[in-house]
């Protein structure tokens, strides 16, 4: 009976955690319906979450496109469908490891960046003193930091996916003897603009989760040093298991048969 206790207790743990997640995720979107709004922190968090991101996704996305390319290759050698490489680099980059690759890098760079701030600025006292001046902290911190980041994850997937369909053409073209013009060709005709669309849409959960996460664990942070780098460590953790479950969800729904 003990050890049916104990699991009972992890799982209404567990439930009890959905559920706090749940209700922060909805007090965050409620607040977008009413004023006041904080245009300048809306702005600060589009170019830290956004154009600040560029550099790790372009590097992250050429380097895979380019790996992708030569598995392919690779593994297209042993049943004669070489050929299939720009068809099955773009379907992977913009489905698939686009959107998942850039949602990572935003839960290592940006999760972190937003749980460690935040958790900070409780353990410093610097949130009670916005609750001092009547300013509400959902409002003033998290609100913003969520807008952008599913405003701009997004873009910052397409462009991964141009920058990662753009390493598999470099290798195709440059290690693999690929024809140019032939290569783009393929690349265009197979891609479908549900593709896109299903990408971009993935882009936006993922750049919600992320951000909300990195809100979510830095307003719950413990005092002190260890509870800043507790909050950190389970905001990334967190953020990064809730894309790949997402991933999975969304891919069942858009392409089910």
């Amino acid at each position: 009976m003990s050890f049916l206790a104990a699991i009972g207790r992890i799982v209404l743990s567990l439930f009890a955690a959905i559920g706090r997640v749940a209700l922060f995720g909805f007090e965050t979107i409620s607040h977008l319906f009413r004023p006041p709004y904080y245009p300048r922190e809306i702005g600060v968090a589009l170019m830290q979450i956004g154009y600040f991101s560029l550099p790790v996704v372009g590097l992250t996305t050429i380097f895979t496109g380019g790996a992708l390319a030569l598995q392919i290759y690779a593994g297209g050698a042993r049943f004669s469908a070489e050929a299939v490489v720009p068809q099955i680099v773009a379907i992977g980059m913009v489905r698939e490891l686009g959107p998942v690759l850039v949602g990572l890098m935003i839960a290592a760079r940006v999760t972190s960046s937003i749980a460690a701030e935040i958790a900070t600025m409780k353990v410093t006292e610097q949130i009670d003193a916005l609750v001092t001046l009547s300013t509400n902290p959902m409002k003033y911190l998290t609100l913003p930091r969520v807008l952008a980041a599913t405003l701009v994850m997004p873009v910052l997937v397409a462009v991964g996916n141009i920058i990662g369909i753009m390493g598999g053409y470099l290798v195709g073209t440059g290690r693999l003897g690929f024809n140019a013009g032939t290569y783009l060709r393929n690349t265009i005709d197979f891609l479908e603009p549900s593709d896109i669309a299903t990408s971009l849409a993935k882009g936006a959960v993922f750049g919600f989760l992320a951000a909300l996460m990195g809100c979510y664990y830095g307003m719950q942070s413990g005092r002190g040093a260890q509870g800043v780098g507790r909050a950190t460590k389970s905001a990334v953790v967190v953020a990064s298991v809730l894309i790949l479950a997402a991933n999975f969800i969304l891919t069942e729904l858009f392409f089910a048969a």
